[in-house]
């Protein structure tokens, strides 16, 4: 079985502490892949540079909700400069986190469309974090869609319906993490089971949201494997097929990758 882990921070220190070790856990889950995503634009060396060391990780450009402020001036050329790299994959995380508000959401706004700008001309898919923002949220992907079509992620998705069909609508992909997996995440998996096939994805978000069996523990790629299992329940496919689709999901949202042969 061949999966990728969509989204992961391997260069968060729960990670680091047993890096080798993390890797190779995945591996032998069949992870082949790994996305580390960025969460301030000021860190992105150390991404690069796991990504640079290692062949099956790829990364991410972009500055987190949370971070909007303390990034205020990064533009739509910054991030395309980095975006340039052939191991990135991705513009993001960004998005709206009316939850923390960790940073004005004015601020988080403006980050927020300048990311969508830089999707829309790298032509790489927008990694979006979306929390109790569903209503804005929607609104610009539905104004900045009319500037012009951008790839984009609904990143360990947990909000409500009318939110995933709106990405479905302008043609997203949406990503389940370890929250599938909860006792009380039935209405989350009642919406994946609606998502077409070909725009599901499945992430870890690790070190954060570990699945069911390990709920509480730091979470790492390996343990997609059983986000997928879920997610194969809830369309009433196998494990092998879901794995399948997501990777070939995966692949061609992440345009950028080399294809692996072996996945049709």
């Amino acid at each position: 079985m061949t999966l990728i882990d969509s989204h992961c921070h391997l260069d968060f220190p729960q990670l680091q502490e047993d890096f080798e070790g993390v890797l190779s856990r995945a591996k032998d889950a069949g992870i082949r892949r790994m996305v580390t995503i960025s969460t301030r634009v000021k860190r992105v060396e150390a991404l690069r540079a796991l990504a640079e060391a290692n062949e099956q990780i790829f990364f991410s450009v972009g500055t987190h909700p949370h971070q909007a402020a303390e990034e205020p001036d990064v533009t739509v050329e910054d991030l395309l400069t980095h975006a340039a790299h052939d191991k990135c994959v991705a513009i993001g995380e960004a998005g709206l986190d009316y939850f923390y508000d960790n940073a004005p959401r004015d601020d988080q706004e403006r980050g927020f469309r300048t990311h969508i700008a830089a999707a829309r001309q790298s032509g790489l898919p927008l990694v979006i974090h979306a929390r109790d923002a569903d209503d804005d949220i929607a609104a610009i992907l539905r104004e900045e869609s009319g500037k012009g079509a951008f790839p984009f992620i609904m990143h360990c998705f947990s909000a409500g319906r009318p939110l995933a069909e709106t990405a479905i609508e302008l043609g997203g992909y949406v990503s389940f993490s370890g929250i599938l997996t909860f006792k009380r995440s039935e209405e989350l998996r009642a919406i994946a089971s609606d998502i077409p096939q070909d725009r599901l994805l499945v992430e870890t978000d690790a070190p954060y949201l570990a699945p069911q069996p390990w709920r509480g523990k730091t979470n790492e790629p390996s343990y997609v494997a059983e986000t997928n299992r879920v997610l194969a329940e809830c369309h009433g496919v196998d494990t092998e097929r879901m794995a399948t689709l997501t990777t070939q999901n995966c692949l061609r949202c992440f345009s950028k990758m080399p294809p692996l042969p072996e996945v049709g």
